[in-house]
């Protein structure tokens, strides 16, 4: 071949390029230069994640304890009956007394693992409340539950088991003590009654985020009267608050609680959420256990006993009737993808405030006293139905009410609520059956994980 006929040279049928780079052909028409058509190579732009536009909750100051000496004790009552209520308490003080204690709770254990408090560091009122919940452990393994015949809803004993841990109140508060001594009956009356709502309510065998509330209400209490200082806060989350979770887990294996307004695989967790607001708190700067490791079993063996998100993981594994995080618990896995703790740390506080404080079928149980008092303007209590949260009457804008088996029904006026759905046992309790059948050897795993 002739390389003087490609180019454009002789022979090739093209004539010499134009001044804008362009052949021409003999036909006189313009072959276009394909080189400046080609985009030009650029690295591809990372797409910034959407931000959240609720910001995160700040720690509110916390405010002084009150004069005891002006406080009337009285036994704690629900308040919140209409919305408005619920609306009032939201804007109150009392709601930034529950945030910034339980923030407050959450920060001082940051970076702390449990094993870092020895039983040298424990006060006299910290080792009196360690040893109520080792009475009460005690007290449910006295209250063996009833032959249910295999059924995974919640067993009757349960009441018995209430019922023991009521009339041990009086003497528990006994042994506490406030900055003026002794503690008057109607002090301890008034406590006891968050303690007695601590452990499920009674009526429906049920247990859920605003039972947990409740505990962490009867040590605001005993802050509030002076029995605990701000330096026990640290003790209070990783040995009192870690040895509430060991007696729960034990009381809801043990007479199959009902989850209260779980959302099934699509809330966070059916029984517990501040293991993960206290546990994303303790992990927030460490240097290797990242979001994603609580999809591996060694580190939620080696590391479950020191950090409560990973200890509240493990026990959700353990309880399941299938294998993955993915399947039984969409929502953790879905967080677990986030890039550092201080994220997660971050979206715990919105949902304790959305989820919880600002909820209204879980705030409606709510209980208010001296130490924890109600918005002025909020509804009063029938005084005729004092007593129990469990055997109050409900009503108002909000239409509540128990139904012939004790389910609680919360129909608010934009529609039907949650509570209308097929009743649903706890997979806890499904998980204990299969236990006993010995059918929990090993998981079933999803043919196509």
């Amino acid at each position: 071949m002739d390389l003087t006929t490609r180019g454009g040279g002789p022979g090739s049928g093209q004539g010499p390029p134009t001044a804008t780079g362009q052949t021409v052909s003999k036909a006189g028409q313009a072959i276009p230069n394909l080189r400046d058509r080609i985009p030009k190579l650029e690295p591809r732009r990372r797409r910034q994640e959407p931000s959240n536009p609720t910001p995160v909750p700040e720690t509110p100051a916390l405010p002084p304890r009150p004069d005891l000496s002006t406080l009337e004790f009285r036994t704690p009552v629900r308040r919140i009956l209409l919305r408005k209520d619920h609306e009032l308490f939201l804007a109150s003080p009392t709601f930034n007394l529950i945030l910034s204690f339980v923030f407050s709770l959450s920060e001082s254990v940051a970076d702390t693992p449990i094993s870092a408090i020895e039983d040298s560091g424990l006060s006299e009122p910290v080792k009196t409340i360690l040893r109520i919940l080792d009475e009460t452990e005690a007290l449910c393994k006295e209250s063996p539950p009833d032959d249910q015949g295999g059924s995974r809803f919640g067993n009757k004993t349960f009441r018995l088991f209430l019922d023991k841990v009521k009339q041990r109140g009086s003497q528990w508060h006994a042994a506490f003590s406030g900055s003026g001594g002794k503690l008057p009956e109607a002090a301890v009356t008034e406590a006891s009654a968050y303690l007695n709502q601590s452990f499920g309510n009674r009526t429906r065998i049920d247990y859920g985020s605003g039972h947990e509330l409740n505990f962490m209400m009867w040590l605001l209490c005993l802050y509030q009267l002076s029995v605990i200082e701000k330096s026990d806060f640290k003790v209070l989350v990783l040995r009192v608050f870690a040895r509430y979770l060991e007696v729960m887990r034990l009381i809801q294996m043990t007479y199959y609680l009902e989850p209260a307004g779980s959302h099934g695989v699509w809330g966070l967790d059916d029984y517990q959420f501040l293991p993960f607001l206290f546990g994303a708190s303790q992990l927030l700067h460490h240097h290797f256990i990242t979001p994603r490791a609580i999809h591996q079993e060694l580190t939620l063996e080696e590391f479950g006993h020191d950090f409560l998100y990973l200890g509240q993981v493990a026990f959700v594994n353990s309880t399941k009737t299938v294998k993955g995080l993915r399947w039984h618990s969409p929502m953790l896995d879905d967080i677990s993808s986030a890039k550092n703790w201080e994220k997660i740390e971050g979206g715990m506080r919105r949902m304790f405030v959305s989820e919880v404080l600002k909820k209204l079928p879980v705030m409606q149980h709510f209980l208010f006293g001296s130490l924890i008092p109600a918005a002025e303007g909020m509804s009063e209590q029938d005084p005729n139905a004092v007593g129990s949260e469990e055997n109050e009457e409900e009503g108002g804008e909000v239409e509540v009410y128990d139904d012939s088996d004790g389910k609680r029904h919360v129909h608010q006026p934009t529609g039907w609520g949650d509570c209308c759905g097929i009743k649903v046992p706890s997979s806890l309790a499904a998980a204990e059956e299969m236990r006993k059948r010995g059918q929990m050897e090993s998981l079933r795993r999803i043919p196509f994980d």
